[in-house]
């Protein structure tokens, strides 16, 4: 997953708005950082590695990001790759200078690979699908042919991407001198808003993965890009809108509710914060009718993405609900980083028990998802050896059993710990007293409540149903293949190597 931004105004330069934008989206990737910006005539690029307060660290990065329109992006690897070349956005001279941002994945990348050097004659740097997706649409107002573009033009150009391009795609481009242009795959897996913010010299408009980014710099949120739909706002302050897509269909990620989304956000018209709190509803619902005889004394979430469902889990059982992990807020998320031992290590770092909360009590732990179960496994035992009695464990979404192709770099079907495994294996394998899974009839009934409008989501990773139904087994072998702890510690060698090469 990452995070996109792109900011046109009529006011002042962007550079500040866009670091605020990554800050407050910086959930969303700690990977890499980049902000891209145009005065008009030249464009001004700085991305690296690290989190974006590492990667903009002196006034000097920030002063030489002149003009009044520019894109940002924040990564997380969904390819496992650890050089600063895949930092984004990413910029092709041809035609008229375009930098992008991409979050999400596309499915069809290798195919797309070989059509651009052999039919479009274009070049590629990286092995980046992001890459892939902006000389599509570089290529595609190529075909336009013409000096000065128009919306007709750039519509055109996103309708040409929706036609080529598989998988799912948030993107947000930047056409020197002419304006931005934020675009969503067909069935809007990955999410997008936008938002405007009036100011005497007119009006400054905000496009972003997420409306925390708008709230915070004092956008006001009009919309989410509907699936297929592309959103242009040129350099002189119009926006224009155009459904792009011959089939448009909404089927969004639900795990964005379940743990990538912040709480505060309101995503496709569904506050993320509700849907949390219905998730709780649901998971008490369940242990009142399979478990009406249970002795849980406390509820205790693992933070932070669990905190609200836990809460509401507590009150609707009527029992006590308890802080009894104190998070490190200095480590990264864990469900995504490389190496078991590194994620073991950094589970005990990150969360410490306060074991008063835990002594000689029933306690139920409830956490957003069950990916690898490393995690879990840490954190039942770090229950037990503060002296909890009983230890329950409550997850808010179904068994993880499959991987992730739309943008998470989520563990390969051999890494995900339920795949394969009955709860009650489960329920051995983590060292729990009991286990309580969501149901996913009730998991999509949660989230939908927010907006009935969505008839469907994208649940993938619980049931192995692809909604692009493009995800072949061929494809699921290479990715298994690709993603593995000791394939990445391979690349990851070689890039070392590689570097020590350079220095040397």
């Amino acid at each position: 997953m990452c995070g996109i931004a792109g900011v046109v105004s009529q006011s002042h330069e962007v550079n500040s708005e866009l670091f605020d934008a990554l800050t407050m989206l910086q959930h969303r990737g700690q990977d890499a950082a980049g902000i891209i910006t145009n005065d008009g005539h030249h464009l001004f690029l700085r991305k690296d590695n690290g989190l974006v307060r590492d990667v903009f660290n002196n006034d000097e990065h920030m002063t030489r990001l002149r003009g009044r329109m520019g894109v940002a992006h924040v990564r997380y690897p969904t390819a496992g790759s650890t050089t600063n070349a895949e930092a984004q956005p990413f910029y092709t001279n041809t035609p008229y200078g375009i930098a992008l941002s991409h979050n999400g994945n596309l499915t069809n990348a290798e195919e797309l690979k070989q059509e651009l050097f052999l039919q479009d004659r274009r070049h590629l740097n990286t092995d980046s699908d992001s890459e892939v997706l902006l000389n599509i649409f570089a290529h595609q107002l190529l075909q336009r042919g013409v000096l000065r573009l128009t919306p007709e033009d750039v519509f055109a150009a996103v309708s040409g991407v929706h036609r080529r391009c598989r998988g799912a795609y948030a993107c947000v481009a930047m056409i020197t001198g002419y304006g931005i242009v934020g675009f969503r795959d067909p069935y809007g897996i990955r999410p997008a808003v936008y938002g405007v913010r009036e100011t005497p010299k007119g009006p400054d408009y905000m496009i972003a993965s997420e409306s925390v980014a708008l709230d915070a710099l004092g956008y006001e949120l009009l919309d989410d890009i509907a699936p297929g739909e592309a959103v242009l706002i040129t350099l002189d302050g119009q926006l224009h809108k155009r459904q792009c897509a011959a089939n448009p269909q909404y089927a969004p990620c639900i795990f964005e509710h379940v743990y990538l989304a912040r709480p505060d956000s309101v995503i496709d018209d569904i506050y993320v914060y509700k849907a949390r709190l219905r998730m709780g509803i649901k998971l008490a619902e369940k242990i009142m009718r399979e478990w009406p005889d249970h002795d849980i004394d406390t509820v205790i979430p693992i933070p932070d993405t669990s905190r609200v469902a836990a809460a509401e889990l507590a009150a609707k059982l009527g029992v006590h609900y308890r802080e009894g992990f104190i998070k490190n807020r200095y480590i990264g998320r864990t469900f995504i980083m490389p190496g078991q031992a590194l994620r073991k290590k950094s589970v005990r770092q990150k969360l410490n028990p306060v074991d008063i909360e835990f002594r000689g009590k029933n306690v139920l732990l409830v956490d957003d998802s069950i990916v690898r179960g490393t995690t879990s496994q840490e954190i039942v035992q770090m229950a037990r050896d503060a002296g909890a009695k009983k230890v329950y464990f409550a997850s808010a979404a179904p068994p993880v059993r499959y991987p992730n192709v739309y943008g998470i770099d989520m563990p390969t079907t051999s890494e995900l710990v339920a795949h394969g495994r009955t709860e009650a294996e489960l329920q051995t394998l983590l060292g729990t007293d009991r286990l309580i899974y969501q149901d996913l009839a009730d998991l999509v009934d949660a989230v939908r409540q927010g907006n009935r409008a969505i008839t469907r989501f994208d649940c993938s990773v619980f049931t192995g149903e692809y909604i692009t139904q493009d995800v072949t087994a061929e494809y699921l072998n290479q990715l298994e293949l690709f993603r593995t702890d000791s394939a990445r510690e391979a690349r990851s060698r070689a890039q070392t190597v590689i570097d020590l090469t350079n220095t040397a």
